[in-house]
């Protein structure tokens, strides 16, 4: 063995992270981190080993030989030690008290209320309550321990565990394309009925070259209550895939001018956010740690 070998596991993070979300700007915002830390971080560990991990271009970084084997092998190591220290954790005391949970509503239907069966089966004394805010809330105002954030990080002061990354999708329904006509380029856009937020301008500015911001002719604040009128072929909205990807699978929604997106506006950060204390970080780590898996964000 080595001795000079001082690859530390937080270190190993970050490389991961960079793989996962395709590159260095990418895994800083997903973890909320500067770019600077990871590239030192990368840059340490392929010094220590004496190869190249990743091929950097202009446009994305690329996994050496070398590298692909050597990232496989630590996934695979870090899932180890993760499963380690949940299962000494579990052959204590489980998690117990409330713990309380703030999404989106689209996101608490479609990826939390599916798994909660689970989740009380696997921690019982855990009390769960859910609350649903289509804005970012306060954690400390709301009395939250634990929020899910869609899109990118302010707060600074929160700490994160990325959750992925959820693609958005220009859809519209069977029906509305039948009696309305195809639409073959975004500049067709201005002869339909367009379905936004009337609550988060910002989430009106759909990822498509030549289309700033969407001016809606019907909006709402909520999405799951978008998704209802997109099913119901009232229009065209722009949603993200863990609300939609199984009504597009199913041919309820249809994906269109997927030809027109913008690269690297087309994905939306999923994040856990929380504040650490010592009172609930149990409950927050078994309910993330169960969660994350099972989520079907694409």
């Amino acid at each position: 063995m080595n001795n000079k070998l001082r690859t530390r596991s937080d270190d190993l993070e970050l490389l991961i992270a960079v793989t996962e979300f395709g590159g260095f700007s990418a895994a800083a915002e997903a973890l909320n981190i500067q770019v600077a830390r990871i590239s030192r971080s990368v840059s340490k560990i392929e010094k220590e080993l004496g190869i190249s991990i990743l091929t950097r271009t202009t446009r994305r970084v690329i996994l050496t030989d070398e590298g692909k084997q050597f990232v496989d092998a630590v996934s695979l190591g870090l899932q180890k030690i993760e499963k380690a220290e949940i299962d000494i954790v579990n052959r204590g005391v489980l998690p117990m008290g409330k713990l309380r949970v703030d999404a989106a509503s689209p996101f608490i239907l479609h990826q939390l209320v599916p798994h909660i069966k689970g989740f009380k089966k696997a921690y019982p004394d855990i009390d769960i309550e859910l609350s649903s805010n289509e804005e970012f809330v306060d954690l400390i105002e709301k009395r939250t321990d634990v929020a899910i954030r869609i899109g990118k990080l302010e707060d600074s002061t929160l700490h994160t565990k990325a959750l992925g990354k959820s693609p958005l999708y220009i859809v519209t329904s069977p029906e509305y394309l039948k009696n309305n006509g195809l639409i073959k380029t975004p500049d067709d856009l201005l002869k339909h009925n367009l379905i936004g937020f009337s609550n988060v301008k910002a989430l009106n500015k759909w990822p498509l070259k030549g289309l700033n911001m969407i001016t809606p002719t019907i909006s709402a604040s909520n999405g799951e209550t978008i998704r209802q009128l997109i099913l119901s072929g009232n229009g065209i909205a722009c949603l993200s895939g863990f609300m939609i990807s199984e009504d597009i699978k199913s041919g309820k929604l249809i994906s269109i001018l997927e030809s027109y997106y913008m690269p690297n506006t087309d994905r939306e950060l999923v994040n856990a956010v929380f504040y650490k204390s010592s009172a609930v970080s149990k409950r927050i780590s078994a309910f993330i740690d169960f969660i994350k898996p099972k989520m079907n964000l694409s």
